[in-house]
C-alpha cells in the first residue's frame, strides 16, 4: 500500500524510564536526527515510537531501520501489513546531472556577451538581463533532467576574476510525487573575445560601416544643443565610434548599418525630419558572394524652430481652419506646436504635414526685439495649451531702443496677460519696421496685419545681477570632434549656448525630457539670492541630478587598497 506522507502529520512518543512526552506534529528533520543518533539514543535506554495519521498504525521504531546502499531508511508497516521504503529529501541529490560551470563569450572593448550564433548583448554586470541571459543557457539541460527552476540570484565576485556565479534554486517530483527542493552554484567563466565591430574599430579606427548625417539648414545651433542632451539621456549614440560637429549639423558614424537606421528612428521620435539613404560598395568575394558597403543616411530637420514667427502660407492656413496667417511655434517635437496669439487658437504639424507644405520662417528668434511695457489690459479668461498657460490680453508697449528717439507707442493684443505687468519688458517681433521679402507675407498685403508680436517676458535686467556667477546645475556634452568648415565664431557659439541655458531656466517644459545635474563648484550665498528677488526664473534643486563619475570612485578604492 502506498502511503501519502504529505498528507497528514507524524506524532512522536517517547519514553525514557518512567518519563513520557508525546510529540506533535513532528518535523521530518527532526526524524532525521533521530536515524542519526539511533545508537547513542538507544544505549541511554530511550525508546521512540512514530505514528503518522494517514491510515498509518505504527511508522518505526528503532529496530524497523535499516541501511540499504548506505541511504537511512525505515519501514512503514499499514492496516494492510505491507512495507514500503521511503528516502529522506536531505540524502537525494536532485542537481545530479545538471550543468554547474559554463562558458560566456565576452567583449572586453564594448562589455557585450555572444548570443549564438553572431548576434551580441550589451549587458551589465549582475543586471536582471544578464541574469536573463544566464539562466537561458541552464533551461535546455534543466528541462531534460525534469528540473523545474524556482528562484536565482547573483553571488558576488571579484570585478577582474572573469567569473560570474549565480545560486540556483531548483525543485523535482521524486518518489510518490514528493516535492523536493535544492540549491547550488553555477559558475560562468568569461572567455574574451572581441564582437566584429569591436574588432574592425580596433584594426582602423576610421572604418566606419553607417554614417548619419543630421542637418539644419538655419543660423544658429540651439536645436543641436537640445537634441545633444535629449541624445545623452537616451544614450542613443552610445554605440557611435565617432561624432563630428559639422558646419550645419553633427555627422554620426557607426561600426554596423543597425546602429545606424536605430538611430535615424530615434531622432525621428523627437524631431520632424526627412531623411533618405544610400549606400556605396566597398568590396565583393565574388566566390562567397559576400558584398561589404558603406552605408550614408541623410536626415534634414525641420528649419522651424521654437518661438519662430510663421507666415503659413494660404493653403495650409485654409487647411487648418483659416488660421493665422500670423502664428507663432510654441513647441518642436516630432510634430510643429503652432499659436495664433491673436485668438489663441492652436495647432499641430506632424513631419508629413509640414514637408509636403514645406514652409520657412518669417522671422527667427535672431530677430527679437525688447520692448517695454506700458499697460496691460486682460480681454478674455485664462486659457491652457498643451499644459500651457495663456491670457488674452490688449497691451500698450514701446521699443527700448526708442527711448530718448522718439515716443512711438504700440497698441498690441498679445497671449502672454498672465506674465506681462506694467513696467515689465518683453521679447517680441517688429513687424512695424521689419524689412521681408517672404513672398508668403506678400499675399497677405491687402490685411491688417499686426505691428508687433509678443513672444516672451524678458529678464534681462534682472539677469544683469547675476552675470558672471556660476548656476547651481550643469549639463553634460557629447564628446566630438570639430570639423575645419565647423569652426564657427567663438564667441557666437558662447552666446548661443547661453541662450539655450536660459531658455532652460525659463521653460520647465523644455528642460522635462532632458537631465540636469548639480553643479558641485557652485556655492549658494544668501546675501545673492536676496538681492536676485524671487521673480527670476531658475531650476528647483528637486529637478537636479547627481551627477556620479564612477572612475573617480574606482580610483578612491584603488587608493583606499594601496
Amino acid at each position: 500500500m502506498v502511503t501519502d506522507l504529505r498528507m497528514g502529520e507524524f506524532w512522536a512518543d517517547l519514553r525514557l524510564h518512567r518519563h513520557h512526552i508525546l510529540l506533535r506534529p513532528l518535523p521530518l528533520n527532526l526524524i532525521a536526527s533521530f536515524l542519526s543518533f539511533q545508537s547513542f539514543l538507544g544505549s541511554v535506554g530511550l525508546t521512540i515510537r512514530i505514528w503518522h495519521t494517514n491510515k498509518v498504525d505504527r511508522l518505526f521504531d528503532f529496530s524497523d531501520i535499516r541501511c540499504l546502499r548506505r541511504r537511512p531508511t525505515f519501514s512503514m508497516f499499514g492496516s494492510s501489513g505491507m512495507a514500503e521504503e521511503t528516502v529522506f529529501a536531505s540524502e537525494v541529490d536532485i542537481t545530479e546531472g545538471l550543468l554547474k560551470r559554463l562558458v560566456l563569450v565576452h567583449c572586453p572593448e564594448c562589455e557585450s556577451y555572444l548570443q549564438p550564433p553572431r548576434s551580441w548583448v550589451k549587458l551589465q554586470l549582475e543586471s536582471k538581463e544578464l541574469l536573463t541571459f544566464c539562466l537561458k543557457k541552464l533551461q535546455k539541460n534543466m528541462n531534460s533532467n525534469k528540473v523545474r527552476l524556482v528562484h536565482a540570484e547573483f553571488i558576488w565576485t571579484e570585478p577582474h576574476s572573469k567569473r560570474i556565479k549565480v545560486k540556483v534554486k531548483v525543485q523535482k517530483e521524486v518518489l510518490n510525487g514528493a516535492i523536493l527542493e535544492q540549491s547550488y552554484p553555477v559558475e560562468y567563466v568569461q572567455q574574451e573575445h572581441m564582437c566584429e565591430s569591436c574588432s574592425r574599430v580596433q584594426a582602423n579606427p576610421d572604418q566606419w560601416v553607417a554614417a548619419v548625417q543630421l542637418r539644419q539648414h538655419v543660423s544658429h545651433r540651439r536645436t543641436f544643443f537640445y537634441l545633444e542632451q535629449l541624445i545623452l539621456k537616451h544614450g542613443a549614440a552610445a554605440s557611435a565610434i565617432r561624432i563630428k560637429q559639422m558646419e550645419q549639423g553633427i555627422d554620426f558614424f557607426f561600426s554596423n548599418r543597425s546602429h545606424g537606421v536605430k538611430f535615424v528612428e530615434f531622432i525621428g521620435k523627437v524631431a520632424p525630419v526627412k531623411s533618405r539613404h544610400d549606400k556605396q560598395l566597398v568590396s565583393h568575394d565574388p566566390k562567397s558572394n559576400n558584398y561589404n558597403y558603406k552605408y550614408t543616411f541623410s536626415v534634414e530637420i525641420s528649419p522651424i524652430c521654437r518661438e519662430d514667427l510663421i507666415c503659413l502660407p494660404p493653403k495650409v492656413a485654409v487647411s487648418l481652419g483659416n488660421m493665422g496667417p500670423i502664428v507663432i511655434c510654441t513647441k518642436v517635437t516630432n510634430s510643429i506646436a503652432l499659436l495664433d496669439p491673436l485668438t489663441l487658437r492652436h495647432c499641430f504639424l506632424d513631419a508629413d504635414q509640414y514637408w509636403r507644405a514645406s514652409f520657412k520662417s518669417l522671422l527667427t528668434s535672431r530677430q527679437l526685439v525688447e520692448y517695454i511695457v506700458l499697460d496691460v489690459e486682460v480681454v478674455s479668461s485664462e486659457v491652457t495649451i498643451g499644459g500651457t498657460k495663456y491670457l488674452l490680453a490688449d497691451a500698450q508697449v514701446a521699443r527700448v531702443s526708442d527711448f530718448g528717439k522718439n515716443d512711438t507707442i504700440f497698441t498690441v493684443k498679445t497671449h502672454l496677460g498672465h506674465l506681462l505687468n506694467p513696467g515689465d519688458y518683453a521679447l517680441g517681433y517688429d513687424l512695424y519696421g521689419a524689412n521681408s521679402n517672404d513672398m508668403e507675407l506678400d499675399k497677405y498685403r491687402g490685411r491688417a496685419l499686426p505691428e508687433v508680436i509678443l513672444v516672451k517676458k524678458s529678464y534681462e535686467e534682472k539677469r544683469q545681477k547675476k552675470r558672471g556667477k556660476p548656476r547651481s546645475w550643469k549639463l553634460k556634452s557629447l564628446d566630438m570632434e570639430v570639423d575645419d568648415k565647423g569652426r564657427v565664431d567663438q564667441d557666437k557659439m558662447v552666446s548661443e549656448y547661453e541662450q539655450f541655458l536660459k531658455d532652460l531656466e525659463e521653460n520647465p517644459d523644455l528642460r522635462f525630457n532632458i537631465s540636469l545635474y548639480r553643479n558641485k563648484e557652485y556655492q549658494p550665498s544668501e546675501m545673492a539670492s536676496v538681492a536676485d528677488g524671487d521673480e527670476l526664473p531658475s531650476v528647483p534643486l528637486d529637478e537636479l541630478l547627481a551627477d556620479l563619475d564612477l572612475s573617480e570612485d574606482e580610483d578612491e578604492e584603488d587608493n583606499m587598497t594601496e
